[in-house]
C-alpha cells in the first residue's frame, strides 16, 4: 500500500500519519436529504480506511495494520511496551475500526493492545462539527481519562504506541498525549495516524 508520511510535531516523541485522506472531492448534486453529494478520490490508505470505517469493511483491517507495522518499523518507534487505540467517537458501532486496528497492529508488533486504560467522554458538539483547533481544544478540555488499570506498574514505565485513524488540527492526540503522560507507567510515546485532513 503506498504511503506520503507526513511527521507531526506535538507533546509526544515522535509522530507521523501515512497519507492524505483524499486527493480531490467535486460537488456533484445533492442527496434526497438536501445535503452535498461528492464526487471523491481518495488516496489508496484513505479508500481502504474509508470502507472500513464507512462500509463495515473489515477485511480492510489486515493490509492497513500491516502498512501501520511497517511505518512504525521503519520510523523506529522503538521498544513499544504496548499499544493503545484512540477511544472512538462514535460509540454506536459493533465494531470499533480504530481498536480493531490497534488490536491487529500490536499482533504483529508482537506487544499487548490496551483497550480500556485511555477514555474519552462525549463532548458536547461533535469535533467533526468544529474547524479550528482552539475550539476543539475547548470542547476537548477534561474529555480523556486514564484507567490506571496496569496491575505491574514497578515493571514500567513502557513506550507507547497510540493510534488513530485521522489526524486533522492535532488536538484530540494532544489532549489524549497530555493524559497519558499523567501515568507513571507510561515513558515515551509515540502517535501513528492512517490519513490526514
Amino acid at each position: 500500500m503506498k504511503t506520503n508520511l507526513l511527521k507531526i510535531m506535538g507533546p509526544w516523541d515522535k509522530g507521523c500519519v501515512l497519507d492524505k485522506h483524499t486527493l480531490k472531492s467535486v460537488p456533484i448534486g445533492t442527496w434526497g436529504n438536501g445535503h452535498t453529494r461528492f464526487d471523491t478520490t481518495y488516496t489508496e490508505v484513505g479508500e481502504a480506511l474509508f470502507q472500513l470505517k464507512y462500509r463495515s469493511d473489515y477485511s480492510k483491517v489486515e493490509p492497513l495494520a500491516s502498512i501501520l507495522n511497517t511505518v512504525v518499523l521503519s520510523e523506529k518507534m522503538d521498544n513499544i511496551g504496548f499499544v493503545v487505540p484512540m477511544p472512538p467517537s462514535d460509540t454506536t458501532r459493533n465494531r470499533q475500526p480504530v481498536i480493531e486496528l490497534s488490536k491487529r497492529l500490536a499482533t504483529k508488533l508482537n506487544k499487548p493492545c490496551f483497550t480500556d486504560i485511555l477514555r474519552k467522554s462525549k463532548t458536547e458538539t461533535p469535533l467533526k462539527n468544529v474547524s479550528t483547533k482552539s475550539q476543539k481544544l475547548e470542547l476537548l478540555d477534561g474529555k480523556f481519562s486514564i484507567s490506571k488499570s496496569i496491575s505491574n506498574p514497578e515493571k514500567g514505565p513502557w513506550n507507547v504506541l497510540l493510534v488513530d485513524d485521522l489526524y486533522h488540527t492535532g488536538a484530540s492526540m494532544e489532549e489524549a498525549v497530555k493524559v497519558l503522560k499523567s501515568y507513571k507507567c507510561i515513558n515515551q510515546i509515540y502517535v501513528i495516524a492512517l490519513t490526514w485532513r
